[in-house]
């Protein structure tokens, strides 16, 4: 895939998934934008990417704050001049509770990031996009956002408003050459899944969290955080050109069990 000349974006693309991302844009040949809330972070990525020989740039900002997302979408536009693909990473989850012990403060948090931020970042993503003839945009969403999940109720909650948000914006948008869709990845080796399974062992008493999840799955291990860029890449080339309003499972077969 050669995406030599174009310019993209990863939201929250400083760690995990985003950054693999971020990095997957890069060695096809893009130029990418990296946003984290922790700026520092987001210029570790791109520093690699530019010792990969491509332009790249930083952004620290709060996606939740319509100031934050604009920030964001100027540092894109302003790299090269246009924004090409979009891939909207941002993400965090409550600690665990049934949903009746679950603090509305803890709701609140994952809402303003995981669907509130992406709301904003899209309509902004589109608007640039639709300056210059068009684009891709693909949220991180998760395989929660396909079923449920005990004791995480407003994560769950979250990941199927991004695969709304994916849906409808994807109607409006593929008549003025905007490809928008999703991919929902089962559990993946991240630092965010590391922090899930010291909480399942301290709370559940289970010895080895990790194990546990990759059997889960019927491939019988975790993904890697390069798969789900591998996917993410694949949705915003020439051969997804057909592919609108997809929410893409990179699951391993979890949800088709």
């Amino acid at each position: 895939m050669d995406l030599s000349g174009k310019t993209a974006l990863v939201v929250g693309g400083s760690r995990g998934i985003g950054r693999a991302v971020a990095l997957a844009y890069a060695e096809a040949g893009a130029d990418v934008v990296v946003s984290a809330r922790g700026g520092d972070a987001a210029e570790a990525v791109a520093a690699d990417i530019r010792a990969m020989g491509r332009a790249a740039r930083a952004v620290g900002a709060d996606i939740s704050q319509p100031e934050g997302a604009d920030r964001v979408i100027e540092a894109a536009v302003s790299l090269k001049g246009r924004l090409d693909f979009a891939c909207n990473c941002a993400g965090i989850r409550p600690p665990m509770a049934p949903l009746d012990e679950q603090r509305l403060a803890d709701f609140d948090a994952v809402m303003q990031v995981n669907v509130r931020g992406i709301f904003l970042c899209m309509g902004r993503e589109i608007a640039a996009m639709r300056k210059t003839g068009g684009g891709a945009i693909v949220n991180v969403s998760s395989v929660t956002g396909l079923v449920g999940v005990p004791e995480v109720s407003p994560y769950v909650a979250s990941k199927h408003a991004v695969n709304g948000l994916t849906k409808a914006a994807a109607l409006e948008y593929a008549r003025h050459g905007i490809r928008i869709n999703a991919v929902a990845p089962g559990m993946t080796q991240t630092e965010l899944l590391e922090e899930f399974s010291a909480e399942i062992r301290r709370r559940k008493g289970v010895a080895d969290p990790v194990a546990m999840f990759a059997d889960r799955h019927p491939i019988g291990r975790l993904g890697r955080v390069e798969e789900i860029a591998s996917a993410v890449l694949w949705l915003c080339s020439p051969g997804a050109a057909f592919t609108v309003g997809q929410i893409l499972a990179v699951d391993g077969g979890q949800t088709a069990a």
